[in-house]
């Protein structure tokens, strides 16, 4: 049985190896040129980063621990609430959605998911930037060079109560699944875009798209607390923590208040354990 699960889980390694390199080659490429042409911070490329090995680990690490645990929230969710535990029976449950959201247009049901996880997850933010929370939501914060790879870098305790938990929340209220197959790789896009090492603010759609310049602003050692949307600033804005000043560019990132980070997927994993 060990043998068995050795195995299993070498072979879901390999197939997110297999599903994850081309989207890092592609973005390596376009963001390669995009920071080459528009960089906000001149200096070291991605692929000189400090702490390279461990971005790549986690963004192996990462879509593997949120799949499983997804589904695995999902079925006990399913069971707890729907009474439903056969695993065909809950698959034909979640196939097109379910009760009175899952009646509605794909697009409107990927407009209720993308504006109700959004602004929830803007408070979940700004809840990690606080109190006990903030030692887990640091390893994202730590590195000192911000860049497109740094997107995947969060601690399993940030994704259990953001995203992943968001994404759970919304399937058992009904959501399609075919809704999670657009949305899924466009959220991943957007942190990846937000992430990058460049000087786009948005322009006139700054306050409506989240922007490289403005989640670097979030990203700098001082001012804290600011820029906490994932997609769209509107909430940043109605609740007074929206900053972006005309004509500066961010810079000095990363932690001040917390033990030196450790680099290394293992080490960082236990990082809020030790401090």
């Amino acid at each position: 049985m060990n043998l068995q699960l050795i195995r299993d889980a070498g072979w879901q390694f390999v197939i997110t190896l297999w599903h994850v390199f081309p989207w890092l080659a592609g973005m390596g490429l376009v963001f390669s040129l995009l920071s080459f042409l528009a960089p906000c911070n001149a200096g070291r490329p991605w692929w000189r980063k400090s702490g390279l090995v461990t971005d790549l680990a986690y963004w192996v690490f990462v879509p593997v621990f949120s799949r499983y645990l997804r589904i695995w929230l999902t079925v006990v969710g399913t069971i707890l609430i729907f009474h439903v535990s056969d695993g065909q029976a809950i698959a034909d449950f979640y196939r097109h959605g379910h009760g009175a959201i899952g009646t509605l247009p794909l697009w409107l049901q990927g407009a209720i998911y993308l504006v109700v996880t959004d602004f929830v997850l803007y408070w979940s933010h700004r809840l990690f930037h606080s109190g006990v929370f903030w030692k887990y939501h640091a390893v994202h914060h730590a590195p000192e060079q911000v860049e497109w790879l740094s997107a995947a870098r969060f601690h399993p305790v940030n994704l259990l109560f953001g995203a992943i938990a968001m994404d759970v929340v919304m399937l058992l209220a009904g959501v399609s699944p075919e809704v999670f197959i657009v949305l899924g790789p466009f959220n991943t896009m957007v942190s990846t875009y937000a992430h990058a090492n460049m000087n786009w603010t948005g322009g006139p759609l700054r306050y409506v798209f989240v922007s490289p310049v403005f989640h670097r602003w979030h990203h700098v050692v001082e001012p804290r607390d600011r820029n906490f949307a994932g997609v769209f600033p509107v909430w940043d804005v109605l609740f007074g923590t929206f900053y972006m000043p005309q004509g500066v560019l961010p810079q000095n990132y990363g932690i001040a208040d917390m033990a030196p980070m450790p680099e290394g997927l293992g080490a960082q994993l236990l990082y809020p354990l030790k401090v």
